[in-house]
């Protein structure tokens, strides 16, 4: 049985910290992460549900996006923005594993924020209207009336009860606990192809001068708008022109409110770096103070396709979301969103814990970005910009825990801090997400915990969804696989592992690589006798060529063979590589034959394994699709090759793959050997859970080798045969949010127990799960 007690009350532990301990708290060693696995509880994954399945009644409207969510009073039933489509969505959630679509309403525009308030929900709609102006050629699109309204919907019969005119675009809102109070931040957001997008913006149609556009007329500024729920009457709070310590003190650019059970308001003012606190009953500022800056080291700054945490900065906080934690604190997302006259960007990487009177309780400097570092999930293409950039954040009081929520826009995950006055916020776990969590929305009275994600890849088939987590009494699922620290006392950076291979003698050392997601080669070192397993070091490969490493075997002399998969038209060569496991210099290259690789495309060497002994080695290779001398692109088979080493010689075998499904074209992602078998993995291109599923075939399937003969390339080949030893299509669905497109990676180590991984695409345009698979014996597989 689950004891509650009043979350404003018992709060009164979490006291300001002294520095010392706010600076120790933010280390978070790798401990963190490998005890939520013995931990008796954590959030499970339930479901991840497809926003475009919520249609109207007719099915001509279709929900795109889910942004922002509530939850209705009873609980079971979520409320959503979709501004794509103009849109509020419900989905029904009375079986939180298995959620349902509840329908439609279309707002007349683009609803910004939703909010319930008994069996209401209102939602904040932006009705601006744009124009556009001709700069010396170029059409540009701007604002040219903000305007917008708070809109009320039945959740019951989910018709329109009625609008009030808000008298400016609307953003954030909230509804106070008890009921009497709605908040609506207007914002009124400036044009960034105005004055290089700087604050403060007039009103009107900009000029175009000298090629730039300029803006015109005197700022429409931002306010805060106070609704009275008892009488349904609205009324501008106390104006915030003119604060003391914003950039444009006549442009306040609010972004984001919560209310707490005292009726105060706490709004931030990202652009400005500065956060106001208001009396509800009165609408007078209660307090204000800028939200400062954030001295950051050993962060990644440089966007060259490397992880390197090696940089120090100073960066202003720009708080985008806030959550009130009881009556005395709040804690804001720093996800920075301006840049000022001198080219200097916010945003500081992570979030704070304020107290009402502006001082710090508890910072968590690069400390979340690390750990995103650590579960591979750092999007290294925003490493120049504001890094994982977390935009949202939510307060929950589960059981005795007071718990953060803090949500990384580019990452795809949202951290799971516990408060408490002798630890600060310390991690608990991470949770996946689909593309960009964007609206959090903890529901204690059921134990659930609500992502939605804003960004969708329809052709990838990657949708926007709500993701439902369970705060149940088990172990945490994600993530299977962290890293260690390195010499610094730093995690050890990876992304996008493409293969496995197992130790030939110690059960519990495997070995992958990454992909050409990062300039250079490199041979991760995982230890799987740890529940997640643990990367404990890495190995740069030595070599100028273009690499692309989606294969790697060990030789019985212990030294690495590494598959790099070309690319056409030029780029890289298909190549093998020996490489010393000590100093990562090339021992060995080796192209595929010549009037091969004149047939080549750019799915080449795909998975590589080796047999024999030092001198005599015989080193397989999949090629992931055929190839234009197979003829259409379409056929379905591809070849295995095969060099030996002692003759110099290619020999190839066809492979006859799977027909194609819902899940698009079928390839080949792996060759792994073991004992006497070869085994490969032959995968789809689906992503997800969709109905009919795309996600159809990660499969592997043992080579039959005494059914085919290799022969050099330019004979007639022989077709190998093969038998399905299992589709590990479910078992990656059943640990992911969204079943991933790319396994890459299958090993059987030494003991007999399998292992598969899948490649997280670097986190771009991609979920970012990386799905590490304990599999147990290999003959239990598919049983």
């Amino acid at each position: 049985m689950v004891v509650r007690m009043n979350p404003i009350q018992t709060l009164q532990c979490f006291q300001p910290l002294h520095l010392h301990r706010i600076l120790a708290s933010a280390t978070l060693s790798l401990a963190a992460i490998p005890a939520l696995q013995a931990a008796d509880s954590s959030f499970q994954h339930l479901a991840s549900f497809d926003v475009t399945r919520n249609r109207s009644s007719d099915q001509q409207v279709i929900s795109r996006v889910a942004e922002i969510v509530d939850v209705t009073e009873d609980g079971l039933t979520l409320v959503y923005t979709d501004s794509a489509s103009q849109l509020i969505g419900y989905v029904d959630i009375s079986d939180p594993a298995n959620p349902q679509p509840a329908g439609v309403v279309n707002v007349g525009g683009e609803p910004t924020s939703v909010a319930v308030h008994g069996g209401l929900a209102l939602a904040g709609v932006n009705t601006s209207t744009m124009a556009t102006i001709d700069c010396d050629g170029e059409t540009v699109d701007y604002i040219a009336d903000w305007s917008g309204k708070l809109v009320v919907i039945d959740n019951t019969t989910r018709a329109i009860s009625g609008e009030i005119d808000l008298g400016g675009q609307p953003d954030s809102i909230a509804v106070s606990p008890d009921g009497r109070y709605a908040a609506v931040v207007i914002e009124n957001e400036r044009n960034e192809d105005i004055g290089s997008g700087l604050i403060p913006q007039g009103a009107g149609q900009p000029a175009c001068v000298d090629g730039d556009l300029i803006a015109t007329g005197a700022p429409m500024p931002g306010k805060l708008v106070i609704v009275d729920l008892n009488r349904w009457s609205a009324r501008d709070a106390q104006t915030m022109i003119g604060l003391p310590g914003l950039f444009a003190a006549d442009d306040p650019e609010p972004e984001f409110v919560d209310i707490n059970a005292a009726n105060q308001a706490v709004v931030t003012l990202q652009e400005n770096n500065h956060i106001v606190i208001f009396d509800l009953p009165s609408g007078a500022i209660r307090g204000h103070f800028p939200a400062g800056s954030v001295d950051l080291t050993q962060i990644d700054t440089v966007e060259d396709d490397l992880i390197q945490l090696n940089t120090a900065i100073t960066k202003r906080r720009e708080p985008d979301a806030v959550t009130w934690i009881g009556n005395r604190f709040l804690a804001t997302a720093n996800e920075g969103d301006y840049e000022d006259a001198l080219g200097e960007e916010g945003g500081s990487r992570g979030f704070t814990v304020f107290d009402t009177n502006g001082n710090v309780v508890f910072e968590s400097y690069a400390s979340f970005e690390h750990e995103l570092v650590r579960l591979g999930h750092y999007n290294e293409g925003r490493s120049e910009n504001k890094g994982v950039e977390p935009e949202a954040v939510e307060y929950g009081y589960y059981g005795r825990q007071h718990l953060l929520f803090v949500g990384s826009e580019r990452s795809n995950a949202v951290g799971v801090y516990r408060l408490s006055r002798r630890e600060g916020a310390q991690l608990l776990q991470v949770l996946p997400t689909g593309i960009g969590p964007e609206g959090l929305k903890a529901i204690p009275a059921r134990e659930l915990f609500i992502a939605a994600t804003e960004t969708a890849v329809f052709d990838a088939g990657i949708p926007t969804m709500i993701n439902i987590f369970a705060h149940q009494n088990a172990p945490a699922g994600y993530p299977g696989l962290v890293s260690a620290n390195d010499a610094n006392g730093l995690p050890i950076p990876w992304v996008a592992l493409s293969d496995l291979v197992a130790d030939p003698v110690d059960p519990h050392r495997l070995y992958s690589v990454s992909d050409s997601f990062l300039a250079k080669g490199f041979v991760y070192s995982l230890d799987v006798s740890q529940q997640p397993a643990v990367i404990t070091s890495r190995l740069e490969v030595n070599t100028t060529d273009a690499l692309d490493l989606e294969g790697i075997a060990v030789g019985a002399d212990g030294t690495f063979w590494l598959g790099s998969e070309g690319q056409t038209p030029g780029g890289r060569d298909n190549l093998v590589l020996q490489v010393d496991p000590n100093t990562g210099n090339v021992l060995r290259t080796i192209p595929l034959p010549a009037d091969l690789v004149d047939q080549r495309r750019g799915n080449g060497i795909e998975g590589i394994a080796v047999t024999g002994a030092p001198g005599n080695e015989q080193v397989y290779v999949a090629i992931q699709r055929a190839w234009p001398d197979e003829g259409d692109l379409d056929q379905v088979q591809t070849k295995i090759g095969r060099y030996e080493v002692a003759s110099g010689q290619w020999g190839f075998v066809h492979y006859p793959q799977e027909p194609e499904g819902n899940g698009g074209w079928i390839g080949l992602s792996g060759i792994t050997a073991f004992g006497q078998d070869l085994y490969v993995i032959e995968r789809d291109k689906g992503w997800g859970d969709s109905s009919p599923p795309n996600a159809e075939l990660k499969a592997i399937f043992r080579l039959e080798m005494g059914t085919a003969q290799f022969k050099p390339y330019g004979q007639s080949l022989d077709t190998i045969g093969k038998t399905l030893v299992a589709n590990l299509t479910d078992q990656i669905a059943a640990n992911s949010v969204w079943t991933a497109e790319k396994l890459e990676g299958f090993a059987i180590a030494v003991d007999g127990q399998a292992y598969a991984v899948t490649d997280n695409d670097g986190v771009d345009d991609a979920p970012g799960e990386t799905v590490f698979l304990r599999l147990g014996e290999l003959l239990s597989l598919g049983q």
